[in-house]
């Protein structure tokens, strides 16, 4: 996800070796390795979505011949994944003609299955899924994209990623045009119900209906209505979506909105038009950043419950860093998160934070080199093992491109 520039701070980095990342050791951090090498770059992309397989043996991770410049509609990327317990080896699964830099191509396990997993794709003049076992080969496609997955692995969520790629470069798909390009908020797009089972693929949100829920500030003649950035809860009731319009003199505006998995009973959880990385705590809580709320003017990360007029609580103020990717570990007791490039040397740190004690973890030091920038930067996006033992990153060792790096984090959840 992209906050306003003024959140971003850029730095310089460690020099990185192979498979070990040197200087690690210094600092006390925990055991890192680099788990993908060239021909190639590799990233996974997001940080809410399932990355390892339920056996934590498999890490999945798109593969692109490329870096620092935009996808174009003819770019393809490879799918694969990597088998920590056979030296790291890479195994292709598929292709892709639908991606970004900063969300891949959805790819992920699919909840409650051994073995499958789901990934975006483009044929001829539209967006797609393919469901692929990787145990027997077996695969199918579904005549929609995905972008969130229910805890069920039988339903999704997902956007118009055409409307995207035009009012939000750098998460959406090149490829096919945005039938609404001169419409700010149309009425046949939005947020779709997708089923998993049948492929069959419902509007349950709109732009025109997002454009007319409560107050929109600074909703001028011009602005594009969208939404992305969807999360379905934990208990598979409610999903999350980022609705933004964007601004005459450029960025966007933002507000969090949760709704029914049909789209029903839309609740504005953040209306100011500040609003960013999130994760669900449990089913009635959202940590999110945010800033001008509770007396601090800045960014911070914030406990909303998923109520009208529900409790809101700061987390971490001054320690969890205000501008990273949130996951929650260890029953609610951690969070993973993460940090933008600081500093001159842009130093990118990924850190677990204790609720209970205020204390913070630091992982790692990983430079980010001055050529990433922008819509293909590389954000470390911290992704967590299913037994809690490995945190995953997108990184940049040197002179190799972004490559997989897996941190050894067992002990440090005490």
């Amino acid at each position: 996800m992209n906050p306003p520039t003024t959140r971003r701070h850029f730095l310089s980095t460690l020099a990185l070796a192979p498979f070990t990342v040197r200087g690690q050791e210094a600092k006390n951090f925990p055991p890192t390795r680099i788990i993908t090498k060239g021909p190639g770059f590799h990233w996974f992309a997001y940080y809410d979505k399932l990355q390892f397989s339920p056996d934590n043996r498999f890490v999945l991770s798109n593969k692109a011949s490329f870096e620092g410049r935009s996808p174009t509609g003819d770019d393809v990327i490879e799918v694969g994944m990597v088998d920590l317990q056979e030296k790291d080896k890479w195994i292709p699964l598929g292709k892709s003609n639908a991606w970004n830099w900063q969300q891949g191509c959805m790819l992920q396990w699919i909840p409650g299955t051994e073995s499958k997993v789901i990934w975006n794709d483009r044929e001829k003049d539209k967006f797609v899924s393919h469901i692929l076992d990787v145990k027997t080969g077996e695969k199918h496609t579904l005549p929609a994209p995905i972008y969130a997955l229910a805890p069920n692995g039988k339903e999704a969520v997902s956007c118009d990623f055409s409307r995207v790629a035009d009012c939000r470069p750098g998460y959406g798909y090149a490829g096919i045009k945005d039938r609404f390009f001169d419409e700010m908020a149309p009425a046949g797009s939005g947020v779709t119900h997708v089923n998993l089972e049948t492929g069959t693929e419902k509007l349950i949100v709109s732009h025109e209906l997002l454009a007319k829920t409560g107050e929109v500030m600074e909703n001028h003649p011009d602005s594009k209505h969208h939404a992305y950035h969807l999360l379905v809860g934990p208990d598979g009731k409610r999903f999350i979506m980022l609705h933004r319009w964007t601004q005459p003199k450029g960025g966007h505006l933002t507000r969090l909105i949760t709704a029914n998995m049909d789209g029903s009973d839309l609740r504005i959880v953040i209306p100011n038009g500040y609003a960013s990385h999130f994760i669900w705590r449990d089913a009635t809580h959202i940590l999110s950043q945010g800033k001008n709320w509770l007396g601090n003017p800045e960014w911070g990360d914030f406990l909303f419950e998923d109520k009208d007029s529900g409790i809101i609580e700061e987390i971490g103020h001054g320690v969890l860093d205000g501008g990273g990717h949130l996951t929650y570990l260890k029953n609610n007791e951690w969070i993973l998160n993460d940090t933008y490039p600081k500093g001159v040397r842009r130093i990118q740190t990924p850190h677990l934070y204790h609720i209970a004690t205020n204390k913070r973890i630091d992982l790692g030091e990983f430079h980010l080199p001055r050529e990433y920038t922008g819509e293909w930067r590389v954000d470390c996006h911290p992704r967590s093992s299913r037994d809690e033992r490995w945190v995953c990153i997108d990184a940049v060792p040197e002179g190799q491109g972004r490559q997989l790096h897996l941190i050894d984090i067992q002990g440090l959840l005490t």
